[in-house]
């Protein structure tokens, strides 16, 4: 007897491969269902879904996609090593590979010298990291992140971005769904911004964001008499009101020189550390899981993560 809602109403949305696509909305706008119905977890009413040319429910298309959900839901007693590896054997990789994908991918996110540590113990940002591992521990052609550097300081937000753009320019096809529309300015290819269900608006950033009301002249810093002769100029051709000023750096780049300048005179954090090198296996013809020439994988729990593998829905993250 509940009042019924519509999601999503009359949705036409097309992520192109090899594209970063960025998913707007505001709260209850529909980008949840939407990516719910991409991953099979909900069927439409009425429509028609395809996710690399299967239906979302196909099983055989799993293998080929990662997600990072907006909130992390890791079992908090495994340790971000153990949680890879879980995610891996779900995924049916074998044991070399999937010790040589954790190596990299733990190095990848900043994690490799706390990776034995319990996720119980991580910072909400480590967290993330560690979901964002385990999105990509199936080398995914098609990747969905919900709220990436949700809970991230700076530094770490500006690593992952670097990834989603390393990992878009390596041919990964990324849905982006985030509200830092400054990330979404800065990585993504194509946009749609939804609103009531429905998509208002979509096309390439240049298309929606080209502003037609005033123009940018960049130059070195003017002295006073240049500045003087240009409003001059300006003003015999009728332009005015004329704004001169000297750009302000971003708090982001002051904040990141300040960590960087610390880093370079030796301080150390028991948290997260830099990122590393995206691994050579996520490649953009989306490898069948040949291994990488490494050192021998790391040792963990298999009894328990055996466990967890043929049973997964008898523990939870608590």
């Amino acid at each position: 007897m509940r009042p019924r809602v519509r999601a999503v109403e009359s949705l036409d949305l097309e992520i192109r491969r090899g594209e970063i696509h960025g998913l707007l909305g505001p709260n209850g706008s529909g980008k949840s269902t939407t990516i719910k119905m991409i991953l099979g977890l909900v069927t439409p009413t009425r429509g028609r879904i395809a996710v690399l040319g299967r239906r979302p429910r196909d099983v055989a298309t799993k293998r080929y996609i990662g997600y990072l959900p907006e909130e992390s839901y890791l079992h908090g007693f495994l340790s971000a090593r153990e949680t890879l590896d879980f995610y891996g054997r779900l995924f049916r990789l074998p044991a070399r590979i999937r010790g040589e994908r954790i190596d990299r991918l733990l190095a990848m996110v900043g994690l490799d010298a706390v990776g034995d540590r319990p996720v119980r113990e991580f910072s909400k940002g480590m967290q993330r990291r560690v979901g964002l591992a385990q999105s990509l521990i199936n080398d995914p052609q098609l990747l969905i992140l919900d709220e990436p550097t949700s809970g991230m300081d700076p530094v770490g937000a500006w690593q992952i971005r670097d990834l989603i753009r390393e990992l878009g320019a390596r041919g990964k096809t990324i849905l982006l769904c985030t509200h830092q529309l400054s990330d979404v300015e800065d990585l993504c290819d194509r946009i749609s911004i939804m609103f009531g269900g429905r998509i208002r608006s979509q096309g390439t950033c240049d298309e929606l964001l080209a502003g037609e009301s005033a123009s940018l002249i960049r130059t070195p810093p003017l002295d006073p008499v240049v500045e003087g002769e240009v409003r001059e100029v300006l003003a015999r051709h009728g332009i005015q009101p004329v704004v001169m000023e000297r750009p302000r750096r971003k708090l982001e780049t002051l904040f990141l020189e300040v960590v960087e300048q610390a880093r370079a005179e030796g301080l150390t954090t028991s948290g997260a550390k830099s990122g590393g090198a995206v691994p050579t296996f996520l490649r953009s013809d989306g490898g069948k899981g040949q291994p990488d020439d490494s050192s021998s994988p790391a040792v963990v729990n298999t009894a328990l993560l055996d466990s967890l593998v043929r049973n997964p829905s008898d523990a939870n993250g608590s």
